[in-house]
């Protein structure tokens, strides 16, 4: 209570129309009300959800088929998130509207599958199909209700039995807090699972290539230069053939091979230009180079490579092995180019 003590306090002494203020303390209404439903999950969790929660895990991780996640009206969007979340996370699933499988869409529920039900009430009518169905064939049915002696409840072999908690609706009408448990639920459901089949980083990046998510798990390797393309000489090479390759290769930097292979030091465009007014021609790169340049190993993420370059305002990386041989660059519109920039 005390957040809202002090969010209350710092309220009254602002100056607010009473529009804002009415609607900033509808606000904090509805999240108490909320957080309130949150907190005896919670509970429920550490106590009587706790036994067929675990139940459920396994039965889910022991599916040889898909989950099927089931629902209509507010439980069926919430349930259509929850299954998008388990297939993103490595627990194959998809949603299954009740109306539809009444007319035939059952035939997507396979017997190796198993199903999640969610209905508030438990006695959805439109989900009598889908459950008669379970129990015909013998497919695992969970319950996501807070009807502990309804229909569905009653027809379950595990039953998650969501805390009858006050709605923030006024009314006590639209399902809102509800809604939250159902959707906390169902994310507890699908990290615990993750964390059952041992999905990594890597396993998540297969399912999201795209996006910001997708370009956050992309390796430095996945999208560096190699070969050919990368801007090297070797120690001794004069100033002038550096910058010829610098200007071929157009990353910016160009960078020095010791005798043994190894990445001694780089030459940057920065540097020619601070070095402008001496007799360019007349040096080798030892004279300029940069040694001990930042470099970045072809395992490390591009946010890493990223990191790199935004702390050190660079603009291109040489990328090394493990025994500091140059194995390519990366440069910043390679990262911009997948969406990490």
């Amino acid at each position: 209570m005390a957040w809202k003590a002090l969010t209350l306090s710092a309220m009254s002494t602002s100056q607010l129309s009473p529009e804002t203020a009415g609607a900033a303390a509808s606000a904090l209404r509805t999240v108490e009300t909320e957080r309130a439903g949150l907190a005896s999950l919670e509970r429920a969790l550490a106590g009587p959800l706790a036994e067929p929660f675990a139940r459920a895990v396994d039965a889910i991780f022991r599916a040889s088929g898909r989950v099927i996640v089931t629902g209509v009206g507010k439980s069926g969007h919430i349930g259509s998130k929850i299954a998008a979340t388990f297939a993103s996370t490595g627990t194959p699933a998809f949603f299954v509207h009740p109306a539809e499988a009444n007319h035939g869409d059952l035939g997507m529920i396979a017997r190796d599958d198993v199903i999640i039900a969610m209905s508030w009430s438990g006695e959805s009518t439109e989900l009598q199909g889908i459950i008669t169905y379970s129990r015909r064939f013998s497919i695992p049915l969970i319950a996501l209700t807070s009807g502990e002696h309804s229909t569905l409840a009653r027809e379950s072999d595990v039953v998650l039995l969501l805390p009858k908690e006050q709605e923030a609706c006024p009314h006590g009408l639209a399902p809102t807090t509800s809604t939250l448990m159902q959707l906390a639920l169902g994310d507890a459901l699908a990290v615990a699972l993750l964390e059952t089949r041992g999905f990594t980083a890597m396993d998540f990046r297969t399912f999201h290539p795209g996006g910001k998510l997708g370009a956050s798990l992309t390796h430095v390797g996945d999208i560096m230069h190699r070969g050919e393309e990368m801007p090297l000489v070797s120690e001794g090479t004069s100033l002038q053939e550096a910058v010829t390759i610098l200007s071929q290769k157009r990353f910016g930097c160009v960078g020095i091979k010791g005798s043994d292979g190894t990445l001694t030091g780089i030459i940057t465009d920065g540097d020619i230009a601070r070095n402008i007014g001496r007799n360019l021609g007349g040096l080798s790169v030892d004279e300029i180079m940069t040694r001990n340049p930042k470099t970045v190993k072809p395992t490390a993420l591009a946010t890493a490579a990223m990191a790199i370059l935004n702390q050190h305002n660079i603009s291109a990386l040489m990328v090394i092995d493990d025994q500091n041989h140059p194995v390519g660059v990366v440069h910043f519109h390679d990262l911009l180019r997948i969406g990490v920039a």
